[in-house]
């Protein structure tokens, strides 16, 4: 039986700005009032040095663009970003886009049809029979789901399978309130755009998986993906479409629901596999924000510099929703002697843990 596994990873970004320059040139005057110092502090402490937006607010202010415009604009910034990621992670792995099977997509800030899977599709001259699965509206853990089933794909079939995650979070600035919640600055200060392309391909052992994919090395067997939900905590975590884009909701309460099934979510995966936290030498976990990055490394006991891809993915990318947590993977592939074993982790609305293994052959 075929083995997923992971021969490429390609990224892209759109220009960057210094999260002290948005602040001072943008948000600053975006709020008013009581909820300016509430805001500044926020910002400060985000744990985010830079942020990368293919709608930079410095330059273009949408806040008050309706909905329909600021899809036609997803289109517009999308699609080239998608594309290179594809193309890069494509190149990294040896393969053509013909040589597709499944191409997932999965991004929760812009919709149109035909979508991101079509076009690109057409203009990376896929084949006509590459099947496309297109994942919407999970947020910042799709990309954890998405490897799961490109990599059941591969497995099933013994094809190569492309996963995309692509987000624009900066066509969702919400419209200048005095009384703007705290959810929304918390919203404001950490989130940011990319796009990350994974190549899996079959591979049940060494011997027959991809030798040479640049960066990436050897490649990395995907060896289980995992989720637990925990619906009772559903109103913690929203992403509502508003007639002014898409509205964030974030209770201070996410971190408390995390401590209470992290570990166990990640003691039963690594349980599965013989193996146990101490055997894990790379941690790509989701930054959701400074506070879930402290309460994952306190509940797994973790020593200071396990999460230091996580927090250094943070400080220079900000939170960038689905891919977030492929960019922390590809700063861990890219590392001069790279993780043997790589726990992943993300999490979104639900509330909804996701965890992946990986083992590098």
């Amino acid at each position: 039986m075929a083995v997923p596994v992971i021969a490429g990873l390609g990224t892209a970004q759109p220009p960057a700005a210094a999260q002290n320059e948005l602040w001072e040139g943008f948000f600053s005057r975006h709020f008013s009032g009581p909820t300016r110092a509430l805001a500044e502090r926020i910002f400060a402490n985000s744990g985010v040095d830079r942020r990368q937006a293919a709608v930079n607010p410095l330059l273009e202010d949408v806040s008050d663009w309706p909905t329909e415009r600021r899809m036609r604009r997803y289109q517009v910034e999308a699609l080239p970003l998608g594309k290179e990621a594809v193309g890069r992670a494509l190149t990294a792995a040896g393969l053509d886009a013909g040589d597709v099977g499944l191409f997932v997509v999965c991004s929760c800030t812009g919709y149109a049809t035909p979508g991101l899977d079509i076009l690109l599709a057409r203009d990376l001259c896929m084949a006509p029979d590459t099947q496309r699965m297109f994942v919407g509206h999970m947020g910042c853990y799709a990309a954890l789901p998405g490897l799961g089933a490109a990599g059941d794909f591969v497995t099933a079939r013994g094809r190569p399978a492309l996963l995309l995650c692509a987000e624009l979070t900066s066509l969702h600035i919400q419209p200048a309130s005095a009384r703007m919640d705290t959810q929304q600055i918390v919203s404001h200060a950490l989130f940011s755009d990319a796009a990350v392309a994974v190549v899996l391909v079959p591979g049940a052992s060494p011997a027959n998986a991809l030798s040479t994919v640049g960066p990436v090395g050897g490649g990395w067997q995907v060896r289980e993906v995992t989720s637990i939900t925990d619906t009772s905590t559903a109103d913690h975590m929203t992403w509502d479409v508003t007639d002014t884009g898409f509205r964030m909701g974030l209770s201070p309460k996410v971190p408390q629901v995390l401590s209470t099934h992290v570990r166990a979510l990640v003691d039963d995966l690594l349980a599965r596999h013989g193996a146990s936290v101490a055997e894990v030498d790379g941690w790509a976990v989701h930054p959701g924000g400074p506070r879930i990055l402290n309460v994952v490394e306190r509940e797994l006991a973790l020593p200071p510099a396990a999460l230091a891809a996580s927090r250094g993915v943070l400080a220079e990318h900000g939170n960038c929703s689905s891919p977030t947590v492929l960019l922390i993977l590809d700063r861990l592939l890219r590392a001069a002697v790279p993780p043997r074993r790589i726990v992943m982790l993300a999490f979104g609305p639900g509330l909804t843990l996701y965890a992946a293994l990986l083992d590098r052959i």
